[in-house]
């Protein structure tokens, strides 16, 4: 009977020391290498100035950046649309619902022509940006300030990532402000 107690504690400590370890994951907020390692920390509006490279006094949207700092880091899931899992287009879809009061078409494909087109120098916060990787307008994200767009990346979930990034800029097709 003491062996049988010993054990069950001995499971008890190792699945509490589990679950505290799991609470210390850090959210990854981008893939810039520059700020790869290093934490964010400060007020909403520092740890987004940073993340976007722009002064904090110039995030002014608090309600946006609120709600991406809720989701990020929610890992991708295909045809999800909740913080257990989303893809890009379920995620640009929710966040145009409850930040900026619109309903968009579900798939990127869809919302690409639900934009007013415009040049890359036009774009500006709350534009969507549109890349073809394996085929037309296939991706979307929110784009932000500073070259910068929050999407959701297939290996890291919900993340920031720059639109000049090579990855990203050889795919870039498309960018509009929601004309509906």
């Amino acid at each position: 009977m003491i062996l049988y107690k010993r054990n069950v504690a001995s499971l008890y400590l190792v699945v509490l020391i589990v679950l505290l370890s799991a609470c210390k994951s850090r959210k990854h907020y981008t893939d810039n290498s520059s700020l790869r390692g290093v934490e964010i920390k400060g007020t909403l509006n520092e740890r987004y100035g940073l993340l976007l490279g722009v002064p904090s006094t110039d995030i002014r949207n608090e309600k946006l950046y609120r709600f991406i700092d809720e989701w990020m880091g929610v890992p991708h899931q295909g045809g999800g649309m909740s913080k257990r899992g989303t893809d890009c287009s379920g995620f640009t879809s929710i966040l145009f619902k409850e930040i900026y009061k619109k309903d968009l078409p579900r798939s990127a494909a869809d919302m690409a022509g639900f934009v007013k087109r415009k040049y890359e120098e036009q774009l500006q916060e709350g534009d969507l940006v549109f890349f073809d990787f394996s085929r037309p307008f296939d991706h979307v994200g929110v784009y932000l300030k500073n070259n910068r767009f929050v999407h959701v990346s297939t290996s890291r979930g919900v993340i920031i990532s720059n639109l000049k990034d090579p990855w990203y800029y050889k795919y870039f097709s498309r960018c509009g402000t929601v004309a509906r």
